[in-house]
């Protein structure tokens, strides 16, 4: 199977041209966004692409808009306040060729004809990531969402453009430059952020990921590159087993990855503590353009994939933290792009808060939605010899 989907070991580059024709075609969607705008979201469901029973199910995204609808977080509750992005192009093959081999691109499409015949294929080794006759098209459109995003806030006028939220899937941080892994296609994120690189001129990145696990294909598309920083939060020896504490890039970016494996049963106050000591001094250190956010929503007490204890309140205080954050070092220039998170009310809950997170007015519903009695003690004393080796590998 692995031949259909043409993997190889290196990653084509795009021409800048590609993908500035790209950003034309989203700015034609740029100019209704309200300049009063704090959210701007896309949406992708992806519903031709799902197995039943399997985790990353086409049940994700309208879980999410089901409870952003309840909860009164759109448009047409919100006014000005949040904006949707609607009617966006796919991305290109020269697009996701940015991070991807065009051999992997190319042959991912061609293996529709296989999904379609036989109705559901598996990619042999990749842990397990499955294919329907829609998944090639339905990825290429949440990659298109993701640059969709970043040419729409681009072009938004004055000195705070709304944080932009991409609703999408399949998710994309594991996906390595020759293939499909761990239910990902494409790297949502990676390929995101050579758009910004490109299209827009934006040469330093920071990209945070807090899924429970490892984003191991945005760390290898940029393991060597000085302009675009990884900083990683995940459960510690959990899939794919990357994310070494010493995996700090090599040549010229060396120092640009970092990796912090949390024990696990680590919790919010470790989160919390990761994040003023180690995620935002970095991000302050490296000084980028722009930060890309890897929303994992895996780490939930509650998913049944891993076990850290996040609750829905961790969220709403990673995104409000993000959001201070991206207005201090790249005039508020931020986009979240939706990887894991299999149970659906946790999931859906938390995007919910990370919404009022974002948001400069809204508090947490956190005390109506997580219950305590399913919290344990968090290892805290692991969680510091953590912290405080991390800090002493990056000079933090």
């Amino acid at each position: 199977m692995s031949s259909e989907w043409g993997m190889v070991s290196c990653a084509s580059r795009v021409l800048a041209g590609s993908s500035l024709r790209s950003c034309h075609k989203a700015a034609a969607f740029a100019a209704t966004v309200s300049e009063d705008s704090r959210i701007l979201y896309c949406s992708a469901p992806a519903r031709g692409h799902n197995q039943e029973g399997h985790p990353e199910s086409n049940a994700r995204v309208p879980a999410i808009l089901r409870e952003l609808d309840r909860a009164q977080l759109t448009p047409e509750k919100r006014g000005k306040e949040i904006s949707r992005l609607t009617n966006f192009m796919p991305a290109s093959k020269q697009d996701v060729a940015a991070v991807h081999s065009m051999s992997y691109v190319h042959g991912l499409e061609k293996a529709m004809g296989k999904a379609a015949a036989d109705g559901l294929i598996f990619i042999e080794g990749s842990g397990p990531t499955y294919a329907t006759s829609t998944t090639y098209e339905e990825s290429m459109l949440a990659a298109g969402g993701s640059l969709a995003l970043v040419d729409s806030l681009m072009s938004v006028a004055g000195p705070r453009p709304p944080i932009g939220f991409a609703l999408i899937r399949p998710p994309g941080h594991h996906a390595v430059p020759a293939g499909p892994m761990g239910f990902c296609v494409f790297g949502n994120v990676a390929i995101a952020a050579r758009h910004a690189q490109r299209a827009h001129g934006l040469k330093r990145v920071f990209i945070i990921d807090f899924d429970v696990h490892h984003g191991n294909g945005t760390q290898d598309a940029f393991y060597d590159d000085p302009d675009v920083f990884f900083c990683s939060t995940h459960q510690d020896g959990s899939y794919p087993g990357t994310g070494k504490m010493r995996q700090v890039g090599t040549r010229d970016g060396e120092g640009t990855t970092l990796n912090l494996p949390l024990p696990g049963g680590s919790g919010h106050a470790a989160m919390l503590t990761a994040l003023k000591e180690v995620i935002v001094p970095s991000c302050l250190k490296f000084k980028p353009d722009i930060l890309l956010v890897s929303a994992g929503y895996d780490a939930h007490v509650l998913d049944p994939l891993a076990s850290l204890q996040f609750t829905t309140a961790t969220y709403y205080h990673l995104a409000s933290t993000i959001k201070q954050l991206a207005r201090e070092v790249c005039n508020g220039r931020c986009v979240f792009f939706l990887e894991g998170g299999y149970n659906l009310d946790a999931l859906s809950l938390s995007v919910a808060d990370t919404f009022r997170g974002l948001l400069d007015d809204e508090e947490s519903r956190a005390k109506l939605t997580d219950d305590p009695a399913v919290l344990y003690e968090e290892p805290l004393v692991g969680v510091r010899r953590a912290i405080t080796e991390i800090k002493a590998i990056h000079s933090l």
